[in-house]
C-alpha cells in the first residue's frame, strides 16, 4: 500500500480517541459476558461484583466508548471537511485525558464502593441525579461530562466556523449539539415519577433515536464519499432526506416510551403511528449505502472500511428498524415491554447503527493516521473476517434473546390466569441464555480478531496486487 500523509496534522489527535474507545469496547464486552454468566450462575463473582454493578459498568462503558468514538471521528472528519486545521489540538488532547480519567474513576467507584455510599460521597444529597438506568453517574461525573462536551463542541464549532461549511459538518454539528443539550435533562429529577420518566426518555430516546442518528448519517456519508468517490452533491441530497425523516419520526416516536408510565392516552396513538415510521430512515440509509457503492467512481484500496459502512446500514436497519418495529405498537408493547425482546432490539440496534459506524470510521482513518492509504491486504482480510465473526455472534445473541422474549411473554405476560412467576419463567429460558453466551463469546473473539488486524503486516506478494483488486468480503 502506498504511503500517505495527513492532510491536516491536527487530525492526529483522533488516534488517541480511537485507541481509548477500542480499549473501553473490550471492557464493555467482558462485562457483558460476565452478565450473561450471572443469568445462569446467580452467585458468580458475588459479592465482589453483583449483577446490578456489572450491568451498570456494561451499559456505562457502552455509552462512554461510543461518545469517545464520536469525538475521535469528529476530530478526524471536521478538519478535512472544513479544509483547515483544528482550532486547538492541545485542547483536544487535554479533553481526552480528562474524559478518560473521569470515566475510569467512575467505573472504579462503581466496582469498589457500594452505590449508596458512592452517592453520599459525591453530593447526591445536594442534587439527586443518581440511580436511574444509563444515568447512574455521580454528580461530579455528570458535571465533568458537561464541561468536556462544551469544550469539545467549542473546539469543533470554531473549526467549522473558520473553514469550509458542508452538509456533513452541518448535520454532524446538529447531532453533537443536540446530544449535549439533551444530556442536560439528566440533571432534572422531579419527585413526580411520571415526569421523571418523561425527562429520562428525553435523554435516552432523543439520543439514540434522534441526535445520534444525525451523527450516524454524517459519519456514514463521510466514509462513503471517501471510499466510493461519488459526487458530494448526490450524497448530500440523500443525507438531508435521511436526517429529515429521522427527526420527524424520532422526536414524536418518543411516545412509544410513554405508553404505560401515566401519560395521557393519546400517546398510544402518537407513539404507535410515528414509531411505525421509524424504520423508514434506516431503510433509506440501507438504500443509500448500496446505491453509493453501485455508483462508485473508484475502487478504494480500503475495502474493509467499505464493508463496515455497508454493514452498518444493513444491520442498523435490522436492529433499529425491523426489531424495533416488532414491539413498538402499543397493543404489542403491552405484553413485550421490558422483556428479553427489548434486550434483543437494544443489542442489535446499538451494534448495527452505532458500533459499526464508529468502527467504519476507525477502519478508514486509522491506516491514514499510521501513514498509509489503507492496511495491507492480509490485514484487511483479517479485519473482514472480524466483521463476519462479530456480526454472526451478534445474530446468535439476538435470535437467542428473541426466542427467550417470546417464551417469556407466553409464560409470564399473556395468561390471564395462572401466569408463571418471574423467577420460574427465568428457569425456563436457560437454554436461550446459554445460546446467548455462545454468541457473546463469538462476538468477543471477533473483536479480538479485529484488534489483531492492527498488527498484521503485508504478505510476500503484496506489492504485486493492484489496489483495486482487494477482496470485497472475507
Amino acid at each position: 500500500m502506498k504511503p500517505t500523509t495527513l492532510k491536516y496534522q491536527s487530525q492526529a489527535v483522533s488516534k488517541l480517541y480511537f485507541i481509548g474507545a477500542l480499549a473501553l469496547f473490550v471492557g464493555q464486552i467482558v462485562f457483558g459476558i460476565t452478565l450473561g454468566l450471572q443469568y445462569l450462575i446467580g452467585d458468580l463473582m458475588f459479592p465482589a461484583i453483583p449483577f446490578n454493578i456489572a450491568r451498570m459498568v456494561h451499559t456505562n462503558l457502552l455509552i462512554v466508548w461510543l461518545l469517545m468514538g464520536f469525538m475521535g471521528s469528529a476530530y478526524f472528519l471536521v478538519p478535512e471537511e472544513a479544509e483547515t486545521e483544528l482550532y486547538s489540538p492541545l485542547l483536544a488532547k487535554i479533553l481526552f485525558w480528562v474524559f478518560l480519567a473521569a470515566g475510569a474513576l467512575t467505573i472504579l467507584g462503581y466496582l469498589l464502593v457500594p452505590y449508596a455510599t458512592l452517592a453520599e460521597m459525591t453530593g447526591n444529597n445536594l442534587l439527586a441525579t443518581m440511580g436511574r438506568e444509563f444515568l447512574e453517574q455521580p454528580l461530579p461525573t455528570k458535571l465533568g461530562i458537561v464541561v468536556v462536551a462544551l469544550a469539545f463542541l467549542f473546539n469543533i464549532s470554531m473549526t467549522v466556523l473558520k473553514g469550509r461549511k458542508t452538509a456533513i459538518t452541518l448535520v454532524l454539528l446538529m447531532g453533537l449539539w443536540g446530544l449535549a443539550v439533551m444530556f442536560l435533562f439528566s440533571f432534572v429529577n422531579p419527585s413526580n415519577l411520571v415526569r421523571d420518566k418523561m425527562y429520562w426518555w428525553f435523554v435516552v430516546h432523543l439520543w439514540v433515536e434522534g441526535t445520534w442518528e444525525l451523527i450516524l448519517g454524517a459519519l456514514l456519508a463521510f466514509v462513503l464519499i471517501k471510499t466510493t468517490g461519488v459526487d458530494r452533491e448526490v450524497i448530500d441530497k440523500w443525507l438531508y432526506l435521511i436526517v429529515t425523516m429521522a427527526l420527524v419520526t424520532g422526536i414524536l416516536g418518543t411516545g412509544h416510551h410513554f405508553f404505560f408510565i401515566g401519560m395521557p392516552g393519546y400517546w398510544l396513538w402518537v407513539g404507535s403511528v410515528f414509531s411505525a415510521f421509524e424504520p423508514i430512515p434506516f431503510f433509506m440509509m440501507t438504500l443509500f449505502a448500496f446505491n453509493m457503492v453501485q455508483r462508485r467512481k473508484r475502487e478504494h484500496p480500503n475495502q474493509a472500511a467499505l464493508l463496515w459502512a455497508v454493514g452498518c446500514a444493513v444491520m442498523g436497519f435490522l436492529g433499529a428498524g425491523v426489531w424495533g418495529f416488532l414491539h413498538t405498537l402499543s397493543p404489542v408493547n403491552y405484553y413485550t415491554h421490558g422483556s428479553q425482546i427489548t434486550a434483543a432490539h437494544g443489542h442489535l440496534a446499538f451494534y448495527g447503527a452505532y458500533v459499526l459506524v464508529v468502527i467504519a470510521m476507525i477502519s478508514y482513518a486509522m491506516p491514514i493516521l499510521r501513514g498509509r492509504e489503507a492496511n495491507p491486504r492480509r490485514a484487511q482480510s483479517v479485519e473482514m473476517w472480524s466483521f463476519w465473526i462479530m456480526t454472526i455472534g451478534m445474530g446468535v445473541m439476538v435470535l437467542a434473546l428473541t426466542g427467550a422474549g417470546i417464551l417469556q411473554v407466553w409464560l409470564q405476560r399473556m395468561p390471564t390466569e395462572g401466569a408463571m412467576g418471574f423467577m420460574a419463567t427465568q428457569d425456563q429460558l436457560r437454554f436461550f441464555y446459554w445460546l446467548r453466551m455462545v454468541g457473546g463469546v463469538m462476538f468477543l473473539l471477533g473483536l479480538l480478531t479485529y484488534l489483531s488486524s492492527f498488527f498484521v503486516g503485508p504478505g510476500r506478494a503484496e506489492d504485486e496486487v493492484p489496489a483495486g483488486a482487494l477482496p470485497r468480503a472475507a
